[in-house]
């Protein structure tokens, strides 16, 4: 099978902006010529409550929810707009408790795979 360009970008937790501390979150890849575009996500509780201890959990959790529902494209403010509009909007740069980081380039066959591949790596605990 032929090899693709997608991009991807970590979703990170800040619980406090001003600290600069970070706990990825999430990733979310997108892959313009297989029509692909997801987000996988999960809280690490202990990690957070460590940076601060009175984050909102239920809000952090329906933060990053969101990332994941945003590209289904089916609700909210995105909704209706292609895979490429959404992924934009999703990793525009933002100084709030939920943010992306860079956009990164990279090849696959299976951007599902690259998916779950990237999460393993970047945010599953060690």
């Amino acid at each position: 099978m032929t090899r693709v360009a997608y991009e991807y970008a970590v979703i990170r937790v800040v619980p406090r902006v001003e600290r600069g501390e970070l706990i990825n979150a999430g990733v979310i890849v997108y892959c313009q010529p297989r029509d692909f575009l997801c987000a996988k996500v999960t809280l690490d509780a202990p990690r957070v409550h460590a940076l601060d201890p009175h984050a909102d959990l239920t809000g952090l959790s329906e933060a990053l929810s969101a990332y994941e529902l945003a590209c289904a494209g089916t609700t909210g403010p995105v909704a209706g707009q292609s895979p490429g509009s959404r992924f934009r909007w999703l990793t525009a740069p933002r100084s709030t408790i939920v943010q992306t980081g860079p956009v990164h380039p990279g090849l696959t066959t299976d951007p599902a795979g690259e998916l779950n591949r990237l999460f393993t790596l970047l945010v599953a605990p060690l």
